[in-house]
């Protein structure tokens, strides 16, 4: 049986059940803010407990009936679960409240296919929706297959779905293979950085915990950034200069939530590996958020998941203007290396105190000295000016030149040994104890 689906500006009742036999629920307020996010106008909310989710509705025959008069009374357009739903489930309850059922993970992926704005973005939603739908294509065409014909018959409803399924399965090879071209352009630009030694420093965090509003503060971008989840989804890529780390490449990746669709993720693996890659990662963490701890745990899972727990992990701690005295500050360890950063990106107060953090995580080891040179040491001098190295220069009365420099100790002995120039002339030789 058949029924309109708007396209857009949907009322929606929202569902969400406690289940005993879950030890991590969702959040229902997240939910809210998924569905806005949306664009759905959230007009009920509906709640309960059970002990295990029926295998047939999801809910309780009761919960059910009562649905379905919230559906009539508010003339509801759609109705989000906050769970994962089975294609039986999702087709047995629409039958029953005559009404679109959406679970949490089709939510979602509307929500990215809103986002995406790249061609890498679209086509990465794309894949991850053909996938999401191919094992609900029966819902769409019962209608159909009650028109099967006798034995060895096959009615059209029967031919509809295998139609759809190789049509679908011809899409996802296409755009699988679209999707490797792009991974390979990527990877082609991080063995270049790679080779250059230019560090990249991803962003990563939970969704709305401020990532690009951050980046454009650091970077004087231009990304798209909003109060809400899922803001923007291409990752967006800037260089900026430190003082001692020199270059650095940084990374707007997509924000994480919890039980992010495993489709999903597979999807943007190509996106999530400029954070499996990365030099070092800043955390973003909504300071004022009361659940922070929480989806500190989440982003960690999803970090672990995508094989990026292992990379060296800077805390920022973000929004620190909607908290009442709490002024930015560089939290360090015991070695009085940087582990935490509060700051503010919304109104810039400790950006500056981020990039030190950021400088100090990246130049473990940086060479600072004055060089005394020669007439014949032009070329040594020009690079260590390319590098902005030079923190000041000044000529001795026999001609001499003194460079004050700071760089680190790995690049100047790169520079030495391509200009031909012994390393011991000015640093101490590496003993090797092996």
């Amino acid at each position: 049986m058949f029924f309109d689906r708007p396209e857009s500006g949907e009322r929606a009742i929202l569902v969400h059940i406690d289940l005993a036999s879950e030890a991590n629920s969702e959040n229902p307020r997240e939910l809210e803010e998924l569905a806005l996010s949306a664009g759905a106008d959230p007009v009920c909310f509906l709640t309960g407990s059970r002990s295990d989710p029926s295998p047939k509705f999801f809910l309780g025959k009761g919960k059910v009936e009562e649905l379905a008069e919230l559906v009539r009374l508010y003339e509801a357009e759609v109705v989000i679960f906050n769970h994962a739903l089975s294609p039986a489930q999702e087709r047995n309850l629409e039958r029953e409240i005559q009404c679109r059922v959406l679970d949490r993970t089709g939510l979602i992926l509307d929500i990215f296919a809103q986002r995406a704005r790249t061609h890498e973005g679209k086509l990465q939603v794309e894949l991850a929706q053909l996938e999401h739908m191919s094992t609900r294509l029966v819902r769409g065409w019962t209608h159909l297959e009650r028109q099967k014909g006798g034995i060895g018959l096959r009615g059209p409803g029967e031919t509809q779905l295998e139609t759809d399924r190789r049509l679908l399965r011809a899409r996802i090879k296409a755009i699988l293979k679209r999707l490797d071209k792009v991974r390979k352009q990527r990877d082609q630009g991080r063995r270049a950085r790679k080779r250059a030694e230019v560090p990249t420093v991803s962003l990563v965090g939970y969704t709305n915990a401020g990532k690009s509003t951050l980046f454009n503060s650091l970077t004087s971008a231009q990304v798209y950034a909003a109060d809400q989840l899922f803001a923007t989804l291409d990752p967006t890529l800037r260089k900026i200069q430190l003082d001692d780390a020199g270059p650095a490449i940084l990374a707007d990746t997509v924000g994480f939530i919890r039980h992010l669709p495993h489709k999903l993720v597979e999807a943007f693996r190509a996106t999530l590996q400029e954070t499996s890659e990365a030099t070092l990662l800043l955390h973003v963490i909504d300071a004022a958020d009361e659940e922070r701890q929480e989806h500190i745990e989440q982003v960690n899972d999803v970090l672990t998941e995508i094989g990026a727990d292992e990379i060296p992990c800077l805390l920022v701690y973000n929004k620190i203007d909607l908290l009442e005295g709490l002024a930015p500050r560089i939290d360090r360890d015991d070695q009085g290396i940087p582990e935490r950063v509060w700051l503010s990106a919304h109104t810039g107060a400790g950006t500056e105190l981020l990039l030190q953090a950021i400088n100090e995580r990246l130049a473990e080891d940086v060479f600072e000295d004055t060089l005394h040179l020669g007439p014949s040491d032009g070329s040594l001098r020009a690079q260590l000016y390319a590098r902005q190295a030079v923190v000041n220069e000044h000529f001795d009365e026999d001609g001499r030149i003194s460079l004050h420099v700071r760089l680190q100790t790995k690049d100047f002995r790169q520079l030495l040994s391509r200009l031909q120039i012994p390393s011991e002339r000015y640093l101490p030789a590496v003993v090797d104890f092996d």
